[in-house]
């Protein structure tokens, strides 16, 4: 049973997505902060032993203080919980790739306004970026959000929705890096390269 598709899938559902380290530095990071510690304790211990008696200038303020600072040091505390235990985590791209059923699903919002100031082609750009993303296409969303209304911007959509049904599928065959076409296009490729990208490249373009 292991080399059936329903062993392989299960292999996949095993991999792990990301791997966890420990930050560097966690030894100088707890001898600061137990410095830190010690002088909050030391500035508690200064304001209990030197607390104004009944009818004392400035009594209240002194109280005021001290629960001031104490509030402070609790919260300073409670935040080192995270701090003293930091850990870095780092995607492994390749089991993401083996394991798309695990990635979540994903909404993109490109937001535009005027047509004059945010030419159709750089917003449709950074649509088309959006849609080419590595990312299963039954989990990715891209809305196009137009304040100005514009027909332009509009009719834009229209021509790179038409687009979209060549672009995605020759980024995601040849792993095209950017996925911008602007960007993507703007390169000084090799005119005389005769592999089936380059023949793939010069028609899309």
């Amino acid at each position: 049973m292991r080399g059936t598709p329903q062993a392989v899938e299960e292999e996949k559902r095993k991999l792990p997505l990301f791997k966890t380290e420990e930050a560097k530095g966690k030894v100088a990071f707890s001898l600061f902060s137990s410095s830190i510690l010690v002088g909050i304790c030391l500035i508690w211990a200064y304001r209990l032993s030197n607390l104004p008696t009944a009818g004392d200038r400035g009594r209240w303020l002194w109280i005021g203080m001290f629960f001031a600072e104490l509030g402070f040091g609790f919260y300073w505390i409670l935040t080192q919980a995270l701090r003293w235990n930091l850990v870095h985590y780092y995607p492994l791209k390749f089991n993401l790739s083996q394991s798309s059923y695990k990635l979540p699903g994903v909404d993109i919002f490109v937001c535009t306004a005027d047509p004059t100031v945010e030419p159709p082609t750089l917003v449709i750009n950074t649509v088309l970026s959006a849609m080419s993303l590595n990312h299963p296409t039954e989990k990715l969303s891209v809305y196009l959000s137009d304040d100005g209304g514009s027909q332009l911007t509009f009719y834009a959509l229209l021509e790179a929705s038409r687009f979209s049904k060549l672009w995605i599928p020759f980024c995601k065959k040849f792993n095209v890096e950017p996925r911008s076409p602007d960007a993507y296009f703007t390169h000084n490729f090799d005119l005389h390269e005769h592999t089936a990208e380059a023949q793939q490249r010069l028609f899309i373009k």
